[in-house]
């Protein structure tokens, strides 16, 4: 079985302030503090989620 690829989501600004929709999704993505980072599955779904809130996190392949 092919290892699936990954992608290491960072959150490097706070949402206070960002829109309730963009505060949605960085907890959508398992984000809860500042400087965390998680690791998930590189999807379309992810995909979107991160370029959504590009501005508030940093991704590393």
């Amino acid at each position: 079985m092919a290892k699936k690829e990954t992608l290491k989501v960072t959150l490097v600004r706070s949402p206070i302030g960002a829109q309730p929709k963009h505060r949605e999704t960085v907890r959508g993505l398992g984000l809860k503090k500042m400087h965390q980072t998680v690791e998930l599955e590189d999807t379309p779904a992810v995909r979107g989620m991160v370029n959504k809130i590009d501005y508030m996190v940093r991704v590393e392949d």
